[in-house]
């Protein structure tokens, strides 16, 4: 049977930069920490700029910038009407959409909640503790416990004292719930998949975090007996998710308006190819200068965390190229749905 036109035929491979994007990643994480150990007073200045919610503070500045360039020439390719079609070809949206949001989160929790609260917790400390904000609205009297955690008085504040490595389950939650959108197309270009479908997967997915992230996020952190930052969650999904989708909506109605659609695929989307891994490498070097100095002194902490992250990560991946394999009709179809873990 032949494979529609719209496979890739694109046989030129990738460049030099993204060939050796694990080399430019692993220096961006070198000079980050660096950064963090040289020059302190400007990673703390940087890590300082913040949206605070109730004195917390939930959406760093310089990173919403970052994320705002690697999101942006994503979102802005994104054609809605695309979308739209898209919702006839049942099996591969069907699948992303059940793998990413009714089977991912719940795995990473069964997971994440196996390793750090059984098979490592002799590592992390059973009595090593965190303390977080007390949620929006509660109000607790010292002593009290909410969830896992108890009210203690910090500083003058009131703050929920809960097991750290409740803390770190929560950081797993969250992290495992959102579905990879920005760098999703460069994997899909990895495995010869169709550039096409992948950027409807983004664009559906990205549609989809802006109504169950912050429900799931908030269901299970319930059950991780955490409090939930119901303020903060939503706040990060409009600043991370919804900001750079209008923006790229709009931006692209105009331009094409204005420009003219040759002008706005030939010209301005080649300006913005290599704005969404440089913005990334930009992120890898704010995140480990605010936390380098975390990072050096507890290394072994970043393993306990990354050892569930990778098995939630190709858990997922199996599962989902073995079901698409064996119900998708094309492989080149297949490969572009996977990378979303």
């Amino acid at each position: 049977m032949n494979q529609p036109d719209t496979c890739p035929t694109d046989e030129k491979g990738i460049g030099f930069f993204e060939r050796y994007l694990t080399v430019w990643v692993g220096l961006c994480i070198v000079a980050g920490i660096l950064l963090g150990k040289i020059a302190p007073g400007v990673a703390k200045s940087l890590d300082g700029m913040a949206i605070h919610v109730n004195d917390a503070p939930v959406i760093s500045i310089p990173i919403a910038i970052c994320l705002f360039f690697m999101m942006y020439p994503i979102m802005v390719k994104i054609d809605f009407g695309e979308v739209v079609k898209a919702g006839k070809s049942i099996k591969p949206v069907g699948l992303t959409l059940f793998l990413n949001w009714a089977i991912k989160p719940f795995t990473m929790y069964a997971i994440a909640s196996f390793f750090l609260g059984t098979l490592f917790l002799g590592f992390i400390g059973p009595d090593a503790v965190d303390y977080v904000k007390a949620p929006l609205g509660s109000n607790l009297e010292v002593g009290a416990t909410y969830g896992a955690g108890e009210v203690v008085l910090i500083d003058g504040v009131k703050m929920l004292e809960v097991p750290l490595w409740r803390s770190y389950l929560a950081g797993c939650i969250l992290l495992g719930i959102a579905p990879c959108t920005a760098m999703v197309l460069v994997w899909g270009f990895l495995a010869k998949g169709n550039d096409g479908h992948t950027l409807v997967m983004v664009a559906i997915n990205s549609l989809t975090m802006l109504v169950l992230y912050g429900v799931l996020g908030g269901f299970l952190l319930g059950v991780g007996q955490l409090p939930v930052p119901w303020q903060a969650l939503l706040l990060s999904i409009g600043v991370y998710v919804a900001l750079p989708l209008v923006a790229g909506y709009a931006s692209r109605k105009w331009l094409i308006a204005t420009k003219g659609e040759d002008w706005f695929r030939d010209k301005f989307l080649h300006f913005l190819t290599p704005i969404t891994i440089t913005a990334l490498l930009a992120t890898l070097v704010l995140l480990f200068s605010f936390k380098g100095e975390t990072i050096v002194e507890n290394p072994l902490t970043i393993l306990w965390i990354a050892i569930p992250l990778t098995i939630q990560t190709l858990v997922i991946f199996a599962l989902g190229y073995g079901i698409s394999k064996a119900t998708v009709s094309y492989t080149h179809l297949t490969l572009p749905t996977t990378p979303y873990v």
